[in-house]
């Protein structure tokens, strides 16, 4: 059974920082690219950062030099970091394994 967990989602203020983390399991986690998106109601889902599996990094524009990925293939976990928070980050964040799974979700506020 498949799973991705997100946890770490909540309240933060502009300029201030958060961490949120996604739990796989089901699935060979260490051979996926793994992937945050994010969602505010009405808009379409964008990408916000990757790591493939052997650690290779990517972000959009809008949070570079801001967020940063990472992973535990000894865990299962992908992670977060999320500095300097705009209001603009404020939105519903996925994990995704290369599109094939995805997680529930964890809200993200900024204000």
């Amino acid at each position: 059974h498949v799973q991705l967990v997100e946890s770490g989602g909540g309240l933060a203020q502009p300029g201030g920082t958060l961490s949120i983390s996604c739990a796989g399991s089901g699935f060979a986690f260490g051979t996926y690219a793994m992937a945050w998106f994010r969602q505010v109601p009405g808009q379409e889902r964008e990408g916000v950062a990757s790591i493939d599996k052997n650690g290779k990094t990517d972000y959009a524009d809008s949070v570079k030099g801001r967020f940063a990925i990472s992973r535990d293939n000894a865990k299962n976990t992908v992670s977060l970091q999320m500095n300097s928070l705009e209001s603009e980050d404020a939105a519903r964040y996925f994990c995704t394994a290369s599109s094939d799974y995805w997680g529930q979700g964890t809200q993200v506020t900024v204000s």
